[in-house]
């Protein structure tokens, strides 16, 4: 039984190369990061004058890191 939910917690991270705990990381890193970009256009739906390109600039750029990870 305890294999089997090491395995729930190992299987996705090694896939990326990744251990538990650098997956977490990243994880935790990038959904930081959407939450700002999130903030950014939430701002932005009630004040366009502000943040007009960042919340897009910001995914691009995860995208482009999530690309180069594989």
């Amino acid at each position: 039984m305890t294999r089997i939910v090491a395995t729930l917690f190992t299987a996705h991270p090694q896939t990326v190369g990744e251990t538990y705990f650098e997956h977490m990381r990243f994880a935790g890193w990038f959904c930081g990061r959407l939450a700002m970009a999130a903030f950014a256009a939430g701002v932005h739906a009630i004040l366009p004058f502000l943040f007009e390109k960042t919340a897009g600039k910001m995914i691009r750029e995860k995208a482009v890191r999530m690309e180069s990870r594989h």
